[in-house]
């Protein structure tokens, strides 16, 4: 499993110690979620090279608030731990391959 349950503790740790991180905010109720976390864990099998983070938002209230997430899924995109790119919706994996690249190349 190439994707990381990360939490309020070490959201900020990881952010910090990886160049490009991926952050699916989901929850197990969402449906939405649900079809776009495969597609986020093959994506993360093929980029080895970026930090694949998954925060469920009903356990992690509190980060969810701090990321201004107000609907879900929503995916951010963390470079040298700075917001790149923000994602609210379920992508499919041609869209998910542009935000990748884009994060990896700037």
């Amino acid at each position: 499993m190439a994707t990381h349950a990360v939490t309020t503790d070490t959201f900020k740790e990881t952010t910090e110690k990886n160049d490009v991180v991926l952050v699916d905010f989901w929850a197990t109720w969402c449906g939405p979620c649900r079809a776009f976390g495969p597609i986020f864990e093959q994506a993360s099998e093929n980029h080895p090279e970026a930090y694949f983070a998954k925060v469920d938002v009903d356990q992690n209230q509190d980060l969810a608030a701090a990321a201004g997430v107000q609907a879900i899924p929503t995916l951010l995109v963390l470079k040298k731990g700075k917001v790149v790119a923000r994602n609210v919706g379920a992508v499919g994996a041609a869209d998910l391959e542009k935000i990748i690249s884009s994060a990896l190349a700037a």
